[in-house]
């Protein structure tokens, strides 16, 4: 009965645990709750065989109660049977016949008395473990019913855990595409592009200052030739300043670079028509 008595207090305090003090001591949730399943469910397991093991012992007691009972009518039967031939015997004028009957009727009311009070000394202790074995089945059932509580309440704040951390992980990619946060992702390669949009215009404006100063130079070196040309016909005519005949091809902007430069040298090129003053001296 101890034995008993001890399987229905755990039952009973397995009953009264509370999953939330358990969940709020929890470093993982999840873990912590497939762990608790299966702490209960084993703890629920071994109540059953306890439960079962108890109804067993209690149907064993109830099948030797109803023994004796049918024992205790079966020698009353009997003692009824012995005591009705008795009479028939003395009846008939036969005592000795009929003491042995009754005496054979004392012996089966002796037999009846035996299994009468072995019955009642059984149906205490049957009453307890019945008693015993509806609490255990009622406790029992709060397991099976807080087992499927804690199933539904674990898969609810698994089922809430993995949203909030999809929720996190979906606020982080918004997070890194924001084009308006200066941090982001996108911002961050916006600012490369840019840099790399600005080399590119600082290599094309060096390319184009280059090519400024070739024209520069190409300017500089075609003023220069026209100078020279000037310098030999001043040598060539002593009158003025410029030749009256014939003046040195100009370069203008207008002009093609590349003719005025061949019509120079052909200038250049051809003999003076004055002869050769004796007093100037010749370059």
């Amino acid at each position: 009965m101890a034995e008993k008595q001890s399987v229905l207090g755990r039952i009973t305090q397995l009953t009264r645990a509370n999953i939330n003090a358990l969940l709020d001591r929890a470093e993982d949730p999840e873990k912590m709750l497939n762990q608790l399943v299966r702490d209960y469910t084993a703890s629920i397991s071994e109540a059953r065989d306890a439960v079962a093991q108890t109804i067993g012992n209690l149907r064993l007691a109830e099948k030797d109660h109803d023994a004796d009972v049918a024992e205790a009518r079966d020698w009353g039967n009997k003692a009824l049977a012995a005591s009705r031939k008795a009479d028939q015997l003395r009846a008939g004028g036969d005592a000795t016949g009929a003491d042995k009957w009754d005496s054979l009727a004392k012996i089966a009311l002796t037999k009846q008395i035996t299994a009468e009070n072995e019955a009642k000394a059984a149906e205490p202790m049957i009453a307890s473990q019945q008693q015993v074995v509806e609490q255990l089945k009622t406790g029992l059932q709060q397991m099976e019913s807080k087992l499927g509580e804690l199933h539904s309440k674990r898969d609810q704040l698994i089922a809430r855990k993995k949203t909030a951390e999809a929720q996190v992980k979906v606020q982080g990619a918004i997070r890194s595409i924001n084009v308006m946060d200066p941090t982001s992702e996108l911002s961050r390669y916006e600012d490369q592009v840019r840099r790399v949009e600005a080399q590119a215009a600082g290599q094309m404006e060096l390319a184009g200052s280059s090519l400024e100063s070739q024209f520069a130079e190409l300017e500089a070196s075609s003023a220069q030739m026209e100078a020279e040309a000037r310098l030999a016909a001043l040598k060539s005519d002593g009158e003025d300043s410029l030749p009256s005949s014939s003046e040195p091809a100009q370069i203008t902007d207008g002009d093609d670079v590349e003719a005025a430069f061949a019509a120079l040298k052909a200038e250049k090129a051809q003999p003076t028509a004055r002869p050769a003053d004796p007093d100037r001296s010749s370059y």
